[in-house]
């Protein structure tokens, strides 16, 4: 007679149904608050600053089209304007349409003047080692009180306050800051470099 012999499993206890509802319930709670913290993370993001794509060949050499630029939007919501900051703003001629990207030029009181290829902001002549070509044309320019004249870089192929006039401090969303994409383009975006000989 064949004899067999089986082995004894000990009875797994099943899961009591409290603590299955209570683990479910823990998940859910997990996945809701990271959810909110993303939420918060993302808004909170977005109210402090902006990407935007740079769209044309305006402020070449600085910036080229393709270039994607993180904006402060606070930083005129403590401080002012300086000259050689890289601003966007809402078109003036058409608020509407795509945010534009220039440098500031002339600040509020300024009266520039561009002639012989040079610009002036109150008669002294600004150190740009960053235009692409000096500019040709000619003209002079008050700047209002409220309002700031900006021009792009590459100052032959710009549509700018030389063109439609002043840029209203109502319309400036914020100063860029990095240029994050692409990679080999990486860089902080410096401000200051343009100053008034006298300065």
């Amino acid at each position: 007679m064949d004899e067999f012999r089986s082995e004894i499993v000990p009875d797994i206890p099943l899961e009591d149904e409290q603590d299955r509802v209570g683990k479910i319930k823990r998940t859910l709670v997990d996945i809701f608050e990271t959810i909110l913290l993303s939420l918060l993370l993302y808004f909170g993001i977005n109210a402090v600053s902006a990407r935007i794509r740079v769209e044309s060949i305006s402020m070449l050499p600085t910036l080229e089209a393709g270039n994607y630029v993180i904006v402060n939007k606070l930083a005129y919501k403590f401080g002012e304007p300086s000259r050689g900051d890289i601003v966007i703003f809402r078109y003036p001629p058409d608020p509407q349409r795509e945010p534009y990207i220039k440098r500031v030029i002339g600040l509020p009181g300024d009266v520039v003047r561009v002639s012989g290829g040079k610009v002036y902001v109150n008669d002294q002549p600004l150190i740009e080692p960053y235009i692409s070509a000096p500019p040709d044309y000619e003209g002079v320019w008050t700047v209002p009180e409220d309002s700031l004249f900006v021009l792009g870089d590459n100052r032959n192929r710009s549509s700018d306050s030389h063109s439609w006039g002043m840029v209203p401090l109502e319309n400036v969303i914020g100063k860029a800051w990095i240029v994050y994409w692409p990679p080999q383009a990486w860089k902080v975006l410096d401000y200051h470099t343009a100053v008034a000989a006298g300065d």
